[in-house]
């Protein structure tokens, strides 16, 4: 499987800008040898990178060095990256968009991100949607918090208030596919 140059090159931009000089030096140190050498030079945004070695494991090392090994680093990684995508290329959609729309075009922005991957809305009621993840061929909890992190921020700069997301069933604690419910005010 493979991420999307623009994905992976959010993670080391927000160590530094979240952690500072210091602290971006002593996650560098902690990556895989290919990651530093990457992360080193220009990530290239229109590449695909293996997923693995170049987003999971330097997030994890996130978790594990500035989150005392909590999600919660991949999770305000993925809400990085989609305060950065979003103010970005992707900005017309977040100005001409309801959350609604927003959401349907996940179905359409994730696989231009991730590869192989499919994912399709299968609920939508008052300011409720369920997202199903059927395809994602190395599943892992930093990327289920990262693209949590990222549908929670998305939401929040469509405008809606009070977003809360959750992910009842994921395919990396083996169900067969991962649902992610969102609700706001």
């Amino acid at each position: 499987m493979e991420a999307k140059g623009g994905v992976v090159a959010s993670v080391p931009k927000f160590v530094l800008e979240t952690f500072g000089d210091e602290a971006y030096e002593k996650w560098l140190a902690a990556i895989s040898p290919n990651a530093r050498e990457l992360f080193s030079g220009n990530v290239v945004a229109s590449a695909w990178y293996p997923v693995g070695e170049m987003l999971v494991e330097p997030t994890q090392k996130i978790c594990e060095l500035f989150y005392q090994g909590d999600m919660k680093g991949a999770w305000e990684s993925g809400r990085f990256s989609a305060e950065v995508g979003l103010k970005g290329i992707y900005r017309i959609f977040v100005a001409i968009g309801t959350p609604y729309y927003i959401i349907k075009k996940a179905a359409i922005i994730l696989p231009t991100f991730y590869k192989p991957s499919a994912i399709e809305v299968a609920d939508m009621g008052d300011k409720v949607v369920t997202l199903h993840i059927t395809e994602f061929p190395e599943p892992s909890p930093v990327l289920d918090n990262r693209i949590a992190g990222w549908i929670e921020r998305a939401l929040e700069i469509c405008g809606c208030k009070e977003v809360v997301v959750s992910m009842p069933k994921l395919a990396s604690k083996g169900d067969p596919f991962s649902i992610y419910r969102m609700s706001w005010s």
